[in-house]
């Protein structure tokens, strides 16, 4: 690799990447800001009978509606430019997001500052969250399917130059990621979690504005076919597209294929043991990550510091550590050429977790100190999560880009990463919504969680932790310490007769179909 990462891009690459990175850090400290709160402000308003099981409803349908908004903008890319259609996105998400602020003024809600440094809610029932939340994961869907699209429209077909963009942009967003969670923290304690999220739309607006002065390069698949809308016809050709009932269809069959595809990718995945290990290693462990950020850190911050603002916190510090083991898989990937290592770290990291229950006893409430003490516990449990799930996709396309597949319509690495999104969110949304139940019941029944952490923390990431290193051991080739990736391809294949064809991946991009899947690397 050129020790100048930026060597490889021309000028006007280079200044389609920095504009690109500009906006997705605007996008970023949006995101943070507007999801902390939303968390904190759930974590407040529902009754304490029922608070965190209908958090983990709350965030599972969530994440269910960001498949529905992919299916969405799927369409729309293959006719308006992705920068485009991906800043209109964000400009209808930041209109989202006020109409949160919208109703609880208009109900009677103040902000934290302007009412005596109290927070004062609206009379809205809180319940009004669930179909809030779904519009905006609706619209964060569209968003992140999107920006998955635009690294090919900037750099064209060069893996390399991918790469290396794919790399930087990653490690920029973590930064923003963790300086947006911290910034999401002082902005619940000046204005509460019902205002707090104010900057969100002024973010998502200059991340929008910021994106239209990408170029249209002319490197994406549809602009080489020819298929491209010219700027100047958008609005004309969307409002036919609408009145032909173009849109509608293509919407309709894109569901189709989703459902086709997550289909086929559970048959690839329990068919062969070159494959099983990818469910436990990708999408539970996936699971583990989020419910540490979305459900633990909460649960930490209601029921024991007694500040809900204070679960931002410690997100900083998970967000810090994606950002080390995204740059620490940059730096070994010579190294370390499979994710077996890193997804073994990452379940041994999971161990931290029983420091939870024992350290929780030792906190005092409103005490900010203790927050960012756990955020110092999240930095190596995100580090290794962040380490096994950048390797792991790698590893993913590397290895179904050598499979003989007949059909068109879906690729094999389509098919198995949305079988492997939609198991994650099936399981978050099951177990999120049963252990905020079990939560729950504790607090009623001790008045605290310390037994509650035992079990939804040490037990849980325990059974995960053994879990995801047994999934490790299950390919053949991959029982030692450090495998060597050419090892377990051959081995692998091998034995469970799968049809190899020469890897190009030094050569060709993947198709850009299975991009059109909700795959939330970063």
């Amino acid at each position: 690799m050129h020790p100048n990462p930026w060597a490889s891009f021309d000028p006007r690459e280079t200044r389609n990447i920095l504009v690109y990175i500009t906006g997705i850090m605007f996008y970023k400290l949006g995101i943070e800001s507007f999801n902390g709160a939303i968390v904190s402000l759930a974590a407040d308003r529902f009754e304490a009978a029922h608070t965190f099981g209908k958090i983990g409803a709350l965030n599972g349908l969530n994440q269910a509606m960001q498949v529905v908004g992919s299916i969405l903008a799927g369409p729309l890319v293959k006719g308006f430019p992705a920068r485009s259609v991906m800043a209109t996105a964000i400009l209808i998400f930041g209109l989202v997001t006020i109409l949160f602020m919208v109703i609880d003024a208009g109900t009677g809600g103040k902000p934290k500052i302007a009412n005596g440094n109290q927070v004062k809610y609206g009379t809205w029932n809180p319940n009004g969250l669930f179909p809030l939340y779904m519009i905006a994961g609706i619209s964060l869907g569209m968003v992140e399917l999107i920006r998955r699209i635009i690294p090919c429209d900037i750099v064209g077909g060069d893996v390399q130059k991918l790469r290396k963009m794919d790399a930087i942009v990653h490690i920029m967003y973590e930064v923003a990621g963790t300086g947006g969670a911290i910034l999401s923290a002082k902005m619940i304690e000046v204005f509460g979690n019902n205002f707090s999220f104010l900057i969100t739309p002024p973010l998502f607006l200059f991340a929008g504005l910021t994106w239209m002065f990408i170029d249209t390069l002319g490197h994406s698949e549809e602009q080489q076919r020819g298929h491209q809308t010219p700027e100047g016809a958008i609005g004309r050709s969307f409002w036919t597209s609408i009145r032909n009932i173009d849109y509608l269809e293509s919407v309709l069959k894109g569901a189709k294929a989703f459902a086709r595809s997550t289909y086929k990718g559970a048959i690839i995945c329990f068919s062969h043991r070159r494959f099983i290990w990818l469910l436990p290693g990708y999408s539970f462990a996936l699971y583990g990550h989020r419910y540490l950020e979305g459900t633990i850190a909460p649960a930490i911050a209601k029921r024991i510091m007694l500040d809900s603002s204070y679960s931002q916190i410690m997100v900083s510090g998970s967000n810090l550590g994606e950002l080390v083991g995204a740059f620490f898989v940059l730096v070994s990937s010579t190294a370390i050429e499979t994710p077996f290592p890193f997804l073994r770290f990452d379940a041994l990291a999971l161990l931290i977790v029983w420091a939870l229950p024992v350290y929780s006893h030792s906190i005092q409430p409103h005490k900010r100190v203790y927050a960012w003490r756990i955020a110092a516990m999240f930095i190596p449990i995100s580090m290794g999560w962040a380490a096994g799930d950048v390797s792991l996709s790698a590893f993913i396309q590397s290895s179904l880009a050598q499979i003989h597949d007949d059909d068109s319509h879906v690729s094999p690495l389509g098919s198995v990463m949305s079988f492997l999104y939609s198991s994650y969110i099936i399981v978050y949304a099951v177990l999120g919504t049963v252990l905020g139940t079990y939560i729950d019941n504790i607090f009623i029944k001790d008045g605290n969680i310390y037994r509650a952490l035992v079990n939804v923390g040490g037990v849980h990431f325990t059974v995960l932790c053994v879990i995801i290193i047994a999934a490790t051991l299950t390919p053949l080739g991959a029982r030692h310490l450090n495998p060597k990736m050419a090892k377990v391809n051959a081995e692998a294949g091998e034995a469970a007769g799968i049809g190899v064809q020469e890897d190009k991946s030094e050569e060709e991009v993947p198709n850009r179909s299975y991009l059109n899947h909700p795959i939330h690397q970063y």
